[in-house]
């Protein structure tokens, strides 16, 4: 069997880097792509020769696309992109500054948008593009209106592509996660905004401390699953939660 090679963004830390970790272990061969170029590639030398690291800001189409004409110099055709980058960043409209916003809109949603129109043409038939959504888009969380308005509009972007994509044989799959923790954790609150972020939860009337949360590791089975599905089955959306254990 010949090894996938699987592109991951937002790879230096958190599930990203639990899916490069995963893959490679698998046997595929992995991409990482990261905004800083020495992380990623810390990231890919602990994994070995099956990684491979490229810089690669989702923000920037210039970037983007240096950095899957990179990729295809080594790789000139992939199997599966994962848009997993994704800026997690806790504020209200009213307080947000420039950055906050923009960085939120197009790390989020015009980032996968940019990523995908580059790896369209490197993927073959019965290629496959992942879009990591959150379980936030459909929950009362405060304080992250532009983390789920972009998060909605990446579901929205997973369904129209997949019908753009259908007669190419490439399927789009929308993976709603759950919370997530594990070695290598990137999204990092400030603690004033964690602090404002937890104590208007309570006042929503839940405590995001109390529903547990999902290792990386764990999750990456889901996305083994979906790689690894039959030819003549594609799943639109796949949802799950984290859950106290033990």
């Amino acid at each position: 069997m010949v090894d996938k090679v699987i592109v991951i963004t937002g790879a230096n830390g958190g599930l990203g880097r639990a899916l490069a970790q995963r893959f490679a272990s698998d046997g595929e061969q992995v991409v990482l792509l990261g905004r800083t170029l020495a992380k990623v590639q810390e990231v890919a030398s602990s994994i070995g020769e099956r990684a491979m690291a490229a810089a690669c800001d989702v923000m920037s189409p210039a970037s983007v696309k240096a950095a899957f004409a990179e990729i295809a110099g080594v790789h000139p055709r992939i199997d599966v992109l994962i848009n997993n980058a994704a800026v997690f960043d806790p504020f209200l409209i009213e307080e947000a500054s420039d950055d906050q916003i923009m960085n939120g809109i197009l790390t989020n949603l015009a980032g996968p948008m940019l990523c995908s129109r580059s790896a369209i043409p490197m993927l073959e038939r019965g290629g496959l593009i992942i879009n990591i959504s959150s379980e936030s888009v459909d929950m009362p969380f405060p304080h992250l209106l532009v983390y789920q308005s972009t998060k909605a509009g990446l579901e929205r972007f997973s369904k129209g592509l997949q019908l753009e994509l259908e007669n190419r044989d490439i399927r789009v799959t929308t993976v709603r996660a759950g919370q997530m923790t594990g070695p290598g954790q990137s999204a990092v609150m400030e603690p004033e905004a964690g602090m404002r972020f937890f104590q208007a939860c309570l006042q929503r009337g839940f405590n995001p401390m109390e529903r547990g949360s999902t290792q990386y590791e764990s999750a990456t089975g889901l996305f083994r699953y979906l790689i690894d599905l039959p030819a003549d089955m594609h799943l639109d959306i796949a949802t799950y939660q984290a859950r106290k254990s033990g």
